[in-house]
């Protein structure tokens, strides 16, 4: 499992203009393949008259799930340099549809892969891109009294706090980089005087 994965910051829109011919760039964070899916669907509904919506997109910290589509262009084209652009940016869990409108110059075949992979380059760079680090969740219980204090604490020393639950006692759910777990522990007796209980989960993926 990958310690950490770089993916698109938001979702969002980037348009360049080669010989007359409009491409815009639709990027989006996608989690599972059905979500990246349903983006491309979403964006060929909004561009029902577009020429071509081409699409690329990359799940999987590792990059396990690779697909492009060059709708129509000729093979090779616009597709495959999407996704090599993706996959030189090094993003994860990413989805990107260009769309594209004629404009009544052919750009050959070179032209086309230079303008579908640079609509992608330039659009990771407008919308920017963050890393998500790999975390052990963590499950801290403790009385009403001491909640506050150690939530403060918590955001204080830049632990990742990801839920809060109040019910008889608090519940902290934190974020924790493996190799961090032992002296977490230690600091969360010492914090709370070992009235606190500690329970580790699963793992799962933060913003660094």
């Amino acid at each position: 499992m990958q310690d950490q994965y770089r993916t698109v910051a938001r979702e969002g829109v980037h348009e360049i203009e080669i010989n007359k011919s409009r491409f815009r760039c639709a990027l989006a964070p996608a989690a599972t393949e059905e979500e990246a899916q349903e983006f491309v669907r979403r964006i060929r509904r909004e561009h029902p008259t577009a020429s071509h919506n081409c699409f690329a997109y990359v799940i999987g910290a590792d990059g396990g799930v690779q697909k492009a589509s060059d709708d129509g262009e000729p093979g090779g084209t616009a597709g495959v340099p999407m996704l090599q652009m993706l996959l030189r940016r090094e993003v994860r869990f990413v989805v990107a549809v260009v769309t594209r409108y004629y404009g009544g110059v052919k750009l050959g075949a070179g032209g086309l892969i230079r303008a579908y992979g640079g609509a992608v380059g330039e659009a990771l760079d407008a919308l920017g891109t963050l890393t998500r680090q790999r975390f052990r969740l963590a499950t801290v219980t403790v009385d009403h009294q001491r909640a506050g204090k150690l939530e403060n604490d918590l955001r204080a020393t830049g632990r990742e706090v990801r839920d809060v639950r109040y019910a008889a006692e608090v519940t902290l759910e934190v974020g924790l980089p493996e190799a961090d777990v032992d002296a977490f522990r230690a600091w969360i007796a010492d914090t709370t005087a070992g009235t606190a209980r500690l329970e580790l989960g699963g793992e799962a993926y933060g913003t660094v």
